[in-house]
């Protein structure tokens, strides 16, 4: 059976979440890590966008650049 947008942005989420907790880091400190590399956003902000799992590519790119994750698991 097909993956429904729901258990796509589900899997999205979890993908980011999994490499912030593999790395021990709060929502806080994955804003002052973008902030680090220009991006600004808040930790409400944050918090929704992964809580829905509805963000663009480029900001799932931007956090995993701001952590340092090299590679993910799918």
């Amino acid at each position: 059976m097909p993956k429904t947008a729901k258990d796509w942005e589900d899997q999205v989420k979890g993908l980011l979440k999994a490499e912030l907790k593999r790395r021990g880091l709060s929502y806080a400190d994955l804003v002052g890590k973008l902030a680090d590399i220009g991006v600004m956003d808040s930790e409400p902000n944050i918090r929704n966008k992964l809580s829905r799992g509805k963000f663009t590519a480029v900001f799932l790119v931007q956090c995993l650049e701001a952590i340092r994750a090299d590679t993910l698991r799918l």
